[in-house]
């Protein structure tokens, strides 16, 4: 989907080389790039952590010992460790990035990967921007994009101010996985959809993405964050624009990220009732959490979109830690014929039609409808038609994301203008909310989050192993 030719990138650097996401997410994403034969250009570690490059390998290889398939490709991870290089020093020191440009050799575009906390970006930028190794470069940068509208505004001023907008990429891996790229193929490549995909047939839309574990050990992390900034302005939001936005005008990034855009400026900014927020019992007793916290660790929220396609349909949109699955899903409700010619059809028995997308785990679409049992009287039941959506030996989100960067196709990656307008939803809630309710680790959250879907029905709880409940 990219809209022109660019030139790949020979190098790729990593700040932070040494920490939890290199060691989670780079470093098997490097080797299974190594595995197809897609990854043939140095890479460049940096870390001030007194490693050298003998160590960064020890670290990458245990990295990948550790994934559910192991080193099960001698060849391709001596291949990725004679690729790799390190830099040790501090980010604020000129001479770490004078070291990095020898490193870098005849290297001319490199890709910055800043797997660093968002308060070291603006000094690593300057580093590059000052050592000269900015100039046809690309970086990408590591969510989250600030904590608020005001935060965001100034983390894109920081990086634009060394880099071009087309040599920016805001990473978000959930934009790399499968199950997402798929509901903008499904949208826009089957045309039975579109005469339905608006406020005439659908009554309204649920996202939920689950979790059964709780923050295992960032307690302080958390603390900073919350539910609203961590999942649901970035993940969930990401997956409302897909499934809002018009047909793109022609084939191509651009397009696509023009009407995500336009979804984000049709949201209409929350208010405090529009949001339930929620705290699992026992957070507090977390190591790095306040006694007192109010920090959510569930949210849900009712969401419009003020477009001509979308007027008046609701857009529940929930997550949380701590809840009976970890599964992620989209329940489209359609809404029921104009006419109820059938006693059986009644809200009680749940909506006559729905599509449903399970995104993880085990992906699948669903199509429910009723049909008739056998007999005289017209009474019937409602059936699921499901299609499973597993691809085997598929792309991994950070092996796509960070492939993407080296060829500089922007399709999966985040604009700056959709970063801001999405912020400019949820910024009028960050501060001025309602206290966050106690909930049972377990349930599906506070009481008063059915409240707030009340008026359109009530929350369909995705089950991993059956239809909605």
């Amino acid at each position: 989907m990219g809209d022109r030719d660019v030139a790949a990138s020979d190098a790729l650097v990593f700040f932070g080389a040494s920490g939890d996401l290199a060691h989670k997410q780079i470093f098997p994403a490097l080797y299974r790039m190594a595995k197809r034969g897609a990854l043939t250009v140095p890479v460049v570690g940096v870390a001030y952590s007194q490693w050298d490059v003998a160590r960064l390998r020890d670290y990458a290889r245990d990295s990948i010992a550790q994934t559910d398939g192991g080193i099960d490709d001698r060849d391709a991870l001596e291949r990725l460790l004679s690729l790799m290089r390190y830099v040790d020093g501090d980010y604020g020191d000129a001479a770490t990035f004078a070291m990095l440009g020898e490193q870098l050799g005849d290297a001319r575009r490199p890709v910055h990967y800043l797997a660093i906390p968002p308060a070291l970006f603006a000094t690593v930028i300057a580093g590059l921007g000052t050592a000269g190794l900015a100039g046809d470069a690309r970086v990408v940068v590591e969510k989250p994009f600030g904590r608020d509208l005001a935060s965001a505004r100034e983390l894109n001023r920081v990086v634009r101010s060394v880099f071009a907008e087309d040599a920016i990429f805001r990473i978000d891996h959930f934009l790399g996985k499968e199950e997402i790229m798929n509901l903008l193929y499904f949208r826009f490549a089957n045309s039975f959809l579109e005469p339905i995909w608006n406020r005439d047939h659908v009554a309204s839309v649920q996202i939920t993405v689950a979790e059964q574990f709780g923050v295992q050990g960032r307690g302080a992390f958390y603390e900073t964050a919350g539910c609203l900034r961590d999942v649901i302005e970035n993940h969930l939001f990401q997956i409302v624009a897909l499934l809002a936005m018009e047909p793109p005008a022609y084939q191509g990034f651009e397009a696509v990220h023009s009407e995500k855009f336009n979804v984000f400026k049709a949201m209409r900014p929350l208010g405090p009732d529009d949001v339930v927020r929620g705290q699992f019992i026992g957070y507090r007793d977390e190591a790095g959490v306040a006694g007192d916290s109010d920090v959510e660790t569930f949210c849900a929220l009712r969401l419009f979109i003020d477009s001509w396609r979308w007027a008046g349909v609701p857009w529940y949109l929930r997550s949380g830690k701590c809840l009976p699955e970890t599964v992620a899903e989209v329940l489209i409700e359609l809404k029921p014929p104009p006419q109820r010619l059938f006693d059986d059809c009644a809200p009680a028995n749940g909506p006559a039609n729905y599509l449903r997308f399970r995104l993880a785990p085990n992906p699948m679409i669903g199509l429910a409808a009723r049909v008739k049992r056998a007999g005289e009287q017209f009474v019937g039941d409602q059936r699921e038609l499901s299609m499973l959506n597993a691809q085997p030996n598929e792309e991994q989100p950070y092996e796509r994301l960070l492939a993407d960067a080296l060829a500089g196709e922007r399709a999966l990656f985040t604009s700056e203008a959709s970063v801001e307008a999405a912020w400019a939803v949820v910024d009028p809630v960050l501060d001025h909310h309602h206290d966050a309710h106690h909930y049972q680790p377990g349930s599906w959250g506070p009481t008063q989050a059915d409240d707030l879907i009340a008026a359109h029905g009530r929350w369909y709880n995705p089950a991993v192993n059956s239809t909605p409940q």
